[in-house]
């Protein structure tokens, strides 16, 4: 039993620790996760769809929480392909941009966590700031997006 056991144990490393292939560093990887995240925010801001949809995966997930003017927690699921609608159809006289402030990101093998600050603009006037949550899986080489969610509010922005 305790050969087999053995056994068992050296073919899972085997299967499961190289499958992996090539890790590339940790800098390296970080590097591509933010590049990846500023793409999107270049769709975007040119409000491309196109350019949106090849960062991120199919049934990605994007999700969205603040107050209200009471105070109340609110927590809500966009569609991506409303997200999308909505971009592209803003007006060429409507202005905005979302400033991105930091990154805090985590690898592990195929999967990445980024911490992402920003600030809001809309027509020249800041709006809100918060947090974007981004959770990525690397596809066989390609860093895609699979879930966003973010915070909002004006309190605790422009320290």
């Amino acid at each position: 039993m305790r050969k087999l056991f053995s056994c068992v144990v050296l073919f899972a490393m085997g299967v499961f620790g190289y499958a992996q292939g090539p890790n590339p560093s940790n800098d390296e990887t970080k590097t591509e996760i933010k590049q990846v995240i500023e793409t999107f925010f270049d769709g975007f801001h040119k409000q491309d769809s196109t350019i949106i949809k090849s960062t991120v995966a199919d049934n990605i997930v994007l999700q969205t929480t603040g107050k209200n003017q009471e105070g109340k927690t609110l927590f809500r699921t966009e569609e991506f392909s409303k997200f999308l609608k909505s971009i592209v159809g803003i007006p060429e006289t409507t202005k905005f941009e979302e400033k991105l402030t930091s990154f805090s990101i985590q690898v592990d093998r195929t999967m990445a966590n980024a911490w992402v600050g920003y600030e809001f603009w809309l027509n020249g006037e800041f709006s809100h700031c918060g947090i974007n949550s981004f959770q990525l899986i690397n596809f066989n080489g390609e860093w895609k997006i699979i879930y966003l969610i973010d915070t909002r509010g004006k309190e605790g922005c422009m320290d």
